[in-house]
């Protein structure tokens, strides 16, 4: 039976994994820390390990005893008050982590790394927009970007057998960004910043998971993936969707001009620092908002992992808003 270890298992997309890795009959293990939420962690065949991704001593000796086949680096944070804080948790404690391994000598068969598309940052602006490609260099516009790809560089220096992932926006059941624009379309608003055409992409968290899994039986050391949906869509239609499966609710739609968001993600990141609490219209989501070309090239994950997109946005919508009501969040 393999045995993987799942890092950022509370999330969003690491509790899908903790799922699939259990449905596939793996030993599991999920990784946490003693403030993490379990409420998406409930079923009782799950090993729960308590790892302090910022302290490499410490990591080493809490993996120390464990041999694992699969490890699925998913922990990192997407926004933060600090912008130093990205650099903290998503490139150093990548390195911890992975030092901590090859300390102690972890026979691993594979080690996956969730990254984002965000580490290309806004590149093939010019219209007709091009897919972003594996041969473009990075440009990373955000902090999170920024630190994503300076996690990636620094695997391509250590003697591990690794497979990076570059998910385009990840949405499904339990995500909390989208979620606020699902609530703002029920509360009859829908916002939207720029006038310049914008080709956004998606991928549904079950597509992510069946890429996790296809990286890990099939991933080639050092090989780095872009994970879409395989299609492109204009900057309306997730919330047209939206709308639909909340019944067409009344609403006004307001497209604004990039120096609006500008002005609002600036007053956003100063009453985050100034409250303590984490603005979701912040500095790097002003830089995620007007950015024009999201097109990203999936034939190298179709073509070494096998991989499908199994399910296109409009059902992808669907899902997730029944579960947005089914739980009491919409």
């Amino acid at each position: 039976m393999p045995k993987i270890l799942i890092t950022g298992a509370s999330g969003f997309i690491g509790s899908f994994i903790v799922e699939e890795a259990l449905r596939r009959g793996w030993e599991t293990w999920a990784a946490v820390r003693r403030s993490s939420s379990r409420q998406f962690l409930q079923d009782e065949r799950i090993h729960f390990i308590e790892l302090n991704l910022s302290n490499e001593q410490q990591l080493t000796e809490q993996l120390r005893g464990h041999e694992f086949d699969y490890v699925v680096h998913a922990a990192g944070v997407t926004k933060c008050i600090d912008q130093a804080d990205f650099r903290r948790i998503n490139t150093e404690g990548t390195q911890h982590l992975v030092r901590a391994l090859i300390a102690l000598a972890m026979p691993l068969r594979r080690f996956v790394f969730v990254s984002s598309l965000s580490v290309f940052g806004a590149i093939r602006e010019q219209q007709p927009y091009e897919e972003i490609r594996e041969t473009d260099t990075p440009q990373p516009n955000t902090a999170y970007g920024r630190s994503k790809l300076e996690a990636e560089q620094w695997l391509e220096g250590v003697n591990i057998p690794y497979v990076i992932l570059r998910p385009t926006g990840v949405y499904g059941p339990r995500e909390r960004d989208y979620f606020l624009m699902a609530k703002s379309i029920k509360q009859h608003s829908d916002f939207a910043v720029g006038y310049k055409r914008q080709d956004i992409t998606f991928v549904y968290v079950d597509d992510v998971v069946q890429a996790v899994f296809l990286a890990c039986e099939k991933g080639q050391t050092g090989r780095k993936y872009f994970l879409s949906d395989g299609q492109v869509y204009q900057s309306t239609t997730f919330s047209d969707l939206i709308r639909e499966e909340l019944g067409h609710p009344w609403w006004i739609r307001i497209t604004a001009p990039i120096w609006v968001l500008r002005v609002v993600t600036f007053f956003g990141d100063l009453i985050g620092r100034m409250t303590g609490k984490i603005s979701a219209l912040n500095n790097d989501k002003y830089h995620i908002l007007r950015q024009r070309n999201w097109r990203c090239d999936i034939e190298p994950a179709r073509r070494e992992l096998g991989y499908e997109p199994r399910v296109q946005l409009a059902e992808g919508v669907r899902r997730t808003i029944r579960w947005y009501k089914d739980n009491g969040w919409l």
